[in-house]
């Protein structure tokens, strides 16, 4: 996909770059067992209605695309690559030859309609798009959607353009490069996808006005320091004479914030 510049008609329209979305599907209903409809509360409580997440409401409503994140074993086809709203990565509608089912899986970079990918746990063809355990996969490629476990559902690399690398590889673990650098030592038998998440232009999009934003249930972000003393430690243009902290009173500099390492045999 390549970005597209719009033409200056407003201050709104002046630096957009939106990504091209022509050869995706447009028929988005396609099976309509796998879509679903859904209540935001928009970062308010079900019970109370009081604000749980800051920032967040007021978003267009959409239908939610049930994505497979699963392990089971399938060998099917991508019949189509489409938009996804609640997502930045594309998705795409396979079909299972075996079961005769429907299901869609988040989208690899290069794997166009009429592909073939699998699941399991047998060594297949390492080609873009296919899914099996670590063991599987040589030292050094790339690869996404990293689930710790074969019962458990993809936890790392799974927004657009992200990927992990296996560095090294032993009988029972492996280390793994995530998207953020961290080497994190996961068992052998964990599964993940050959490739790169696609829509890896998502990064480089401009959206040229804050109403973009407000579509997509993002709501304005006010400073501490424009705030009143009751409403924040920075506020009254004073800083609270203490170190930059949230509007609770938690450091939010120099903090470590990382967990003690889990060992997840």
């Amino acid at each position: 996909m390549k970005l597209i510049k719009l033409k200056p008609t407003s201050n709104g329209r002046r630096h957009q770059l939106n990504i091209q979305k022509n050869l995706l599907s447009k028929k988005n209903k396609l099976v309509k067992t796998i879509v679903k409809g859904i209540h935001s509360f928009s970062g308010r409580s079900s019970v109370t209605g009081r604000i749980t997440v800051r920032h967040k409401g007021g978003a267009v409503k959409h239908l939610f695309r049930l994505i497979s994140f699963s392990n089971k074993t399938s060998n099917g086809i991508v019949v189509v690559i489409m938009y996804d709203p609640a997502r930045n990565a594309f998705i795409s509608l396979n079909f299972d030859l075996e079961k005769k089912i429907f299901y869609k899986t988040l989208s690899t970079t290069s794997v166009l309609p009429g592909s073939l990918i699998y699941c399991g746990l047998q060594k297949p063809d390492l080609k873009l798009g296919c899914r099996t355990t670590l063991k599987n996969i040589p030292t050094g490629s790339i690869f996404h959607s990293l689930s710790l476990n074969p019962k458990l559902l993809t936890k790392y690399a799974r927004s657009a353009g992200t990927s992990c690398q296996l560095i090294q590889k032993s009988i029972k673990t492996s280390k793994v490069r995530l998207p953020s650098g961290v080497v994190l030592d996961v068992p052998t038998n964990s599964f993940g996808t050959i490739g790169v998440v696609s829509n890896a232009e998502h990064s480089l999009v401009c959206i040229g006005k804050a109403g973009r934003n407000r579509l997509k249930g993002i709501r304005p972000c006010v400073r501490g320091i424009a705030m009143n003393p009751v409403d924040h430690p920075h506020g009254g243009r004073t800083n609270g004479g203490q170190h930059w902290v949230t509007p609770w009173g938690i450091p939010t500099k120099g903090k470590p914030t990382v967990k003690k390492k889990k060992n997840y045999e």
